[in-house]
């Protein structure tokens, strides 16, 4: 059988139509005893015919690797005595092959203004792929070409289906030039097969990855991983999952193994083709249709070739035989047919007919041709209705009647489609004479499988197992997800193992990086196969694509594993749940980088808690929820909280291991954490520990409700009032719902109801879950809060939310009940119980700040101000009196200040001090105002702010007076209405100015320390106006001060102030006038009193004089520049003068800018 070209030599559509016999070019092999072709082919040449004589022949091989040329002419005349020219597509072929561009080229344009124009040139120089190179160097002299080189494609009719998709789409930053033809890279594989190590070129690009790639495969399939991992991280530009990564537009070769095997194969020689042209009669072809052998493996020998064309010789008398025989039946069957057609007004069921026959010794046949025979009992063929009446073969002797029987069965089942016949008397064989000039193709692959209609699920399937690893590469990323129905079905109901293997490998590898609508599609698929193939072919088939793609170098793909992994958790068998995929996740959680992964990872794992059943897995959770809890990302963590803990949460609880096993553990790591904390509290792990427990806030209540004694009686009704839409904080996420957590909402409502009504009236006897909130939980979260630190703002922030969250979960009743009472016996809030010379201990722990912030503002109402303003009054006199810190006061106003609906609740308490009979309470009121002022608006400034803060500054007591500084400070960093800061300025003044408070050293240090920090924040004219000038009238005073200890207290803070305001821009003005005066009175304190401030000091002055002579030099130049600008404008209308005196020639107008020599 003679081998196909490529470069099919075809003339254009004119040439033909001139010239009907013209010669069609076909290869033959030079060697002796090569098998010919069988008896009786009309494509054989004549036995008689004369050898062509060669005209042109060329000692290249074609670009199909085949060894194969094409001739340029023959000179003998051929069996029809027509004498053969040669064709100008067969020049072209040959300009093309030997690489004379140029000259193909001319020929090219030649044709075109002869009107005659030359598609194989058309689409040759059309197609820009023909022209990129590999690389900058000419190829090697020996290196075989196609038509336009190393190029990345054989020049092929630009068509759609020719055109490389992948090449623009985004699969990869892949280069153009790194991709070579098929037929190119099989010729350089043939060429270099025998050649010696010597004279073999160098390897190339495509080469290497594709021997990468198989190595690779080679290292993973026997088990060398690590060898695989080393040399995958050695070619890290390569990814080793998809064959088409190489580049290479031809399908995955065999493995090295099956390489290595038949490496030993005699491989026919491209040099031992010669270039022929063999020339058939014209009448000897019986149509215009050729029809192509497919091609001859080459590595078969000699013996192996004559042994297989005796067997296909043999095989073919046999079918010819069987042949005649069924075209007989079909012959008695037409007539048959054609008598009932006469007889009756209906045509009869064929299937009755087909059922009959049967059950007699013939075998069962289908209609005549006009009905298509069944292949093997799967296939409907289409090649042609004389195929279907004359080609009824069976595939072997011994399974003919079993495929008649199946026929025949099916026949029964299904309505045979029916065709008119004409009444003509044709021969069987002129009928299949003259069908054959319809082009059809059956040979190859896909004519194949298009020439066959499936007539049954499972061939379908089939049909689909084999198409579609050959459809996947060939369609666009951005649409291979419409391929994923498809792939799904097939592998859900392929019959083969092997091929649903190969299905799901490509469904997990359809996309290079899927985004999260691509994955989402994906994992419904996959949801949809589980549910359809049951657990076990799930463990079997998608599990170890998971596997596979665990440590992908794409986090994409990684994300697609962890997602199914929780996707598919219902669907697994309960003990690989616990086992395979909790492991797979919780490796995945400790190694993956990506941040994405990670939080899939969490939610997976949040599923996988949902669906697992082993208890003995209950401490490998708990170590998950505090590895997840410490991940660095935020996203992480808020998925821990969205989705795993509520998960945990619910398995604890019906283990029964919430209060007793999970709190009671949190709650141990708190304090343990508090108690090596004494030094320096870890309060990224407090947050965390206390964090998980706020999350567990609402499966504790579940708790509660679900073993209280009225839980059997609850029953949802439509006479129970709704929920209040705040009776619940807002929830993190569904899982924290308490309507979700319980059920559904009607019978979160009734429990509800009926917990109320039992804590008002009949107490919490036998209610064990609630004793163990009241009588265990409750007095050790108020121990561990006393022993947090008051200072740390965060801490108190957290356990404020903290017990905020609990008080209004459980309820008011609860609260007032339960909770405020172990808090009041704890402060003992009363003045007959202040120890006046040591204070009360607890009333300056954090317990303050979170009872008021997290318990008391539980509830708006009314009765619960009244409640907080009692508590911070009493707190605020009973720590006033007793010469307390008043760290714990001021946490509570930060806290609470920093919500604006508390602040006139605030203000009052602030009166209750202001009007205080006490002048240490009123003191202490002074100082809580610095608090309150930054958070205020300033209409409550100016209205409640600053008349309580003038009523102090006008106190009888001193200190009172001297507590307000600082708040009037602040309000002169904050406010902007021009009108009150004209009021704290002149209070300000009449401190400083009063001859009253000369001699006022505290007062003297208190606006020292005020100015130095509100100094860089206040208003510039404030500053230099007033800040600057008092500062050095108080350091020009101190010089003279008698009492070195008030010296130098006052020298340090002034030392501070204006180290705080050497930062801010001042005029040159009061630099000279105010700031580098006292600058140099106080270094001349810190001369006397501190010489390491000196040296600082002094350089502080060295800067300010650099800079008042710099901007004295630039005011020089600034001058300078003004009168330069001004020569430069008397310049510039000379110019334009000049300009506008120039006609608009040209030459003129050029002169203008012309150098002067």
């Amino acid at each position: 059988m003679a081998s196909v070209n490529p470069f099919d030599v075809s003339d254009s559509e004119e040439e033909a139509e001139r010239r009907p016999n013209e010669t069609v070019d076909t290869e033959r092999s030079p060697s002796e005893g090569a098998p010919g072709p069988p008896q009786g082919n009309p494509f054989s040449p004549p036995a008689d015919a004369e050898p062509p004589t060669l005209l042109l022949s060329s000692n290249r091989t074609s670009p199909s690797g085949e060894g194969m040329s094409v001739s340029a002419a023959a000179t003998s005349t051929m069996a029809g005595g027509v004498e053969t020219r040669v064709s100008v597509d067969v020049i072209a072929a040959q300009l093309l092959r030997d690489q004379y561009i140029l000259t193909a080229l001319e020929f090219h344009t030649e044709l075109l203004e002869a009107g005659r124009e030359l598609p194989r040139l058309r689409d040759y120089f059309s197609n820009p792929g023909n022209f990129e190179r590999q690389s900058g160097t000419p190829p090697a002299k020996d290196q075989v070409l196609g038509p336009g080189g190393p190029l990345n494609r054989a020049g092929s009719i630009s068509t759609l289906d020719s055109l490389d998709f992948a090449r623009y789409s985004d699969d990869g930053n892949r280069e153009s030039d790194e991709r070579v033809a098929e037929s190119e890279v099989a010729s350089q594989e043939r060429k270099n097969f025998k050649s010696s190590p010597e004279i073999q070129e160098p390897i190339r690009p495509l080469e290497k990855r594709a021997l990468n790639f198989l190595v690779n495969e080679y290292l993973l399939k026997n088990e060398y991983k690590l060898s695989s991992i080393t040399f995958s991280d050695e070619n890290d530009d390569q990814d080793f999952e998809l064959w088409d990564d190489v580049g290479l537009n031809i399908p995955k070769p065999p493995d090295l193994l099956q390489l290595y095997r038949n490496g030993g194969s005699t491989l026919s020689s491209p040099r031992d083709k010669v270039d022929v042209s063999v020339g058939v009669a014209f009448g000897d072809l019986p149509g215009n249709c050729v029809v192509r052998e497919p091609q001859k493996k080459p590595d078969l020998s000699q013996q192996q070739q004559s042994e297989v064309v005796q067997e296909l010789e043999y095989q073919l008398n046999l079918l010819n035989s069987e042949k005649q025989s069924l075209a007989e039946q079909i012959k008695k069957l037409q007539s048959e047919i054609q008598i009932l057609k006469k007889s009756v007004s209906s045509p009869p069921p064929a299937t009755l007919e087909l059922c009959s026959s049967s059950s007699s010794s013939k075998p069962c046949s289908t209609n005549p041709p006009s009905v298509p025979s069944l292949d093997n009992g799967q296939y409907l063929d289409i090649r042609g209705v004389s195929e279907a009446g004359n080609d009824l073969v069976s595939t072997s002797t011994q399974n003919t009647s079993q495929s008649q029987q199946q026929t025949c069965n099916r026949a029964t089942s299904q309505q045979r489609v029916q065709f008119d016949q004409p009444n003509r008397k044709l021969s069987p064989a002129f009928q299949q004479a003259l069908l054959s000039f319809c082009r059809m193709c059956s040979e190859s692959r896909l004519g194949a499988e298009v020439s066959r209609i499936a007539d049954s699920e499972e061939s379908v399937m089939l049909m689909l197992g084999r198409c579609l690893p050959h459809i996947v590469p060939n369609v666009l990323l951005a649409k291979r997800e419409e391929l994923i129905p498809l792939i799904l079905c097939t592998a859900c109901l392929h019959p083969e193992p092997k091929e649903r293997d190969q299905l799901l490998h490509i469904l997990f590898n359809l996309i290079k990086r899927p985004d999260d609508e691509q994955r989402q599609m994906i994992l419904t698929g996959c949801v949809a196969f589980a549910r359809h193939v049951g657990p076990t072919r799930v463990e079997a088939e998608l599990l170890p694509q998971c596997w596979e793609q665990i440590n992908h170098k794409y986090p994409e793909r990684r994300l697609l594993v962890a997602e199914a992994c929780g996707a598919l958790a219902p669907y697994l068998p309960k003990e690989i749940r616990s086992s395979l995929v909790l492991s797979m996740l919780q490796q995945m959680l400790a190694e993956d980088k990506a941040d994405m992964v990670r939080e899939a990872v969490v939610k997976s794992l949040g599923i996988i808690m949902g669906y697992i059943d082993d208890s003995d897995k209950y401490a490998q959770g708990f170590e998950l929820m505090l590895l997840s809890l410490g991940d660095p990302s935020e996203r992480v963590v808020n998925a821990v909280h969205q989705v795993f803990i509520p998960a945990f949460a619910a398995w604890t609880t019906e283990l029964g291991t919430l209060h007793t096993a999970l709190i009671p553990s949190l709650l141990a790591r708190i304090e343990k954490l508090l108690t090596q904390g004494e030094h320096g509290l870890d309060e990224h792990k407090l947050h965390v520990f206390l964090s998980a427990l706020q999350s567990l806030i609402p499966p504790l209540f579940a708790v509660v409700l679900q073993n209280a004694p009225f839980t059997s009686r609850a029953k949802p009704h439509e006479d129970i009032p709704a929920i209040e839409v705040t009776r619940f904080p807002r929830p993190a996420s569904p899982l924290q719902d308490m309507a979700i957590i319980i059920g559904n909402r009607e019978l979160l409502s009734s429990l509800l109801l009926l917990y109320d009504h039992q804590l008002e009236h009949e107490g919490t006897t036998g209610w064990e879950s609630l004793l163990w909130v009241v009588n265990q939980l409750l007095p050790q979260l108020i121990d561990i809060v006393g022993r947090i630190n008051v200072t740390s703002s965060t801490c108190v922030h957290e356990f404020s939310r903290f017990f905020w969250r609990f008080c209004r979960t459980f309820g008011k009743i609860f609260t007032n009940t339960k909770v405020k009472p172990q808090f009041q016996e704890i402060l003992r809030l009363s003045e007959e119980n202040v120890d006046a010379s040591a204070g009360n201990g607890i009333l300056t722990k954090a317990t303050v700040p979170i009872y008021a912030t997290g318990v008391l503002t539980c509830y708006n109402q009314e009765e619960d101000r009244k409640l907080l303003v009692g508590f911070l009054e009493d707190v605020m006199t009973t720590l006033s009196l007793s010469h307390a810190p008043l760290d714990s006061l001021k946490a509570s106003f930060v806290e609470l200040g920093a919500n604006p609906v508390y602040h006139e609740l605030l203000l009052t308490v602030l009166w209750y001090g202001v009007v205080h009979t006490s002048a240490l309470v009123r003191c202490t009121a002074a100082r809580m105002f610095e608090l309150l002022v930054k958070g205020v608006n300033e209409t409550l400034v100016a209205q409640r702010v600053v008349p309580a803060l003038i009523t102090l500054s006008s106190d009888p007591e001193i200190s009172v007076r001297i507590a307000t500084i600082p708040a009037f400070g602040t309000i002169m960093e904050t406010v902007t209405q021009k009108e009150l800061l004209e009021r704290v300025k002149m209070q300000l003044a009449s401190f400083l100015e009063d001859p009253q408070y000369q001699d006022q050293h505290s007062l003297h240090m208190e606006i020292i320390r005020t100015f130095g920090r509100v100094g860089p924040n206040a208003e510039p004219r404030f500053r230099d106006d007033f800040v600057l000038p008092h500062l050095h009238k108080l350091a020009l005073a101190n010089n003279s001060q008698s009492v070195e200890s008030k010296r130098i207290d006052i020298a340090i803070h002034l030392f501070e102030a204006y180290s705080a305001l050497s930062c801010c821009f001042i005029s040159e003005e009061v630099i000279v006038n105010h700031f580098l005066p006292g600058l140099r009175c106080l270094h001349a304190d810190m001369e006397q009193l501190s010489p390491e401030h000196e040296v600082i000091l002094g350089s502080m002055i060295k800067e300010c004089e650099i800079k008042v002579e710099n901007r004295g030099i630039s005011d020089a130049q600034g001058s300078i520049s003004i009168a330069s600008s001004l020569v430069g404008e008397d310049a510039k209308t000379k110019f334009l003068s000049k300009m506008g005196q120039l006609t608009t020639s040209g030459a003129m107008l050029a002169n203008v800018f012309q150098r002067k020599k």
